[in-house]
């Protein structure tokens, strides 16, 4: 058990667990994104959030982030959202099932800093695949890529990391309905 799940364990036994997400470049920094349970009894923000509603659907979404924790935190959260989602830990192993049918999946959301293939190299592959497929690029930090540069990879939305979840949400209607 990790410290961070030790502590948590201590407030409460009973609580699930929590994550701790970091994203780490040589000489840039790091950050942490740490991820609370929510309390028991308390109220839902399902429906509204930062005073306005957050935009839900039914898609079909791959999400692509090379930590298992924010990876499972995306479904989680996108899946109440409505969403049908397939997370994969890794950009080579989402290429592979992308490729096995690229008509499955109605969106592909994607970090930027993976080891093995960056963000920016799937986004590439994808599209050589399907053209009009939409991508939305997330990322903690990163110089090479911003919205300009996203753009013109042919990335039709972008966000910083730590996502809220009315950002996401909103990110991806903008996207799917142009």
């Amino acid at each position: 058990m990790s410290i961070f799940h030790g502590i948590l364990h201590l407030l409460d036994p009973t609580a699930p667990r929590g994550r701790i997400g970091v994203s780490s470049e040589p000489d840039k920094g790091s950050t942490f994104t740490v991820y609370l349970p929510k309390l028991p009894g308390e109220k839902s923000r399902d429906s509204t959030d930062e005073g306005g509603s957050i935009p839900r659907g039914h898609e079909r979404i791959l999400f692509v982030d090379d930590e298992e924790d924010l990876a499972a935190m995306a479904d989680e959260m996108l899946t109440d959202l409505g969403y049908r989602i397939t997370a994969k830990c890794g950009a080579k192993e989402a290429l592979v099932l992308f490729k096995l049918d690229p008509s499955q999946f109605d969106l592909v959301i994607t970090d930027q800093t993976m080891p093995e293939m960056t963000g920016e190299e799937l986004v590439k592959e994808i599209l050589a695949l399907r053209a009009d497929m939409p991508i939305v690029m997330c990322t903690g930090y990163s110089p090479l890529v911003g919205d300009d540069t996203a753009k013109a990879a042919g990335i039709k939305g972008f966000a910083m990391k730590p996502l809220t979840r009315k950002e996401i949400a909103t990110t991806i209607r903008k996207v799917l309905d142009g």
